[in-house]
């Protein structure tokens, strides 16, 4: 993948996570009740005892969802955008 892609494909899943979080439930107002975040924190708290865990995934997607996402969140999340974009690029210019 060349660079104009791999820049696009960072912007993009910086730019789209904050709408994803809020389409599967983690919003600023929390959970939404019957959402795919719901079911997560289900899960998480029957695995826990009762209880989601502070630094948990569902916990971390919650404050993004909240407040936005962090410097750190941004990184983890533009890095994952390129691979997933590079390795479409590569996959689509088979056919291309």
């Amino acid at each position: 993948a060349g660079l104009v892609e791999l820049a696009l494909a960072k912007f993009g899943a910086v730019a789209l996570a904050p709408v994803v979080l809020g389409a599967v439930g983690f919003t600023s107002a929390g959970i939404t009740a019957g959402s795919y975040a719901a079911g997560m924190m289900s899960s998480a708290a029957i695995a826990n005892g009762g209880a989601t865990a502070a630094g948990g995934v569902v916990a971390v997607l919650q404050s993004a969802g909240a407040a936005g996402l962090s410097i750190t969140t941004k990184a983890i999340v533009a890095g994952a955008g390129a691979s997933v974009g590079g390795a479409a690029t590569r996959f689509l210019k088979k056919f291309f």
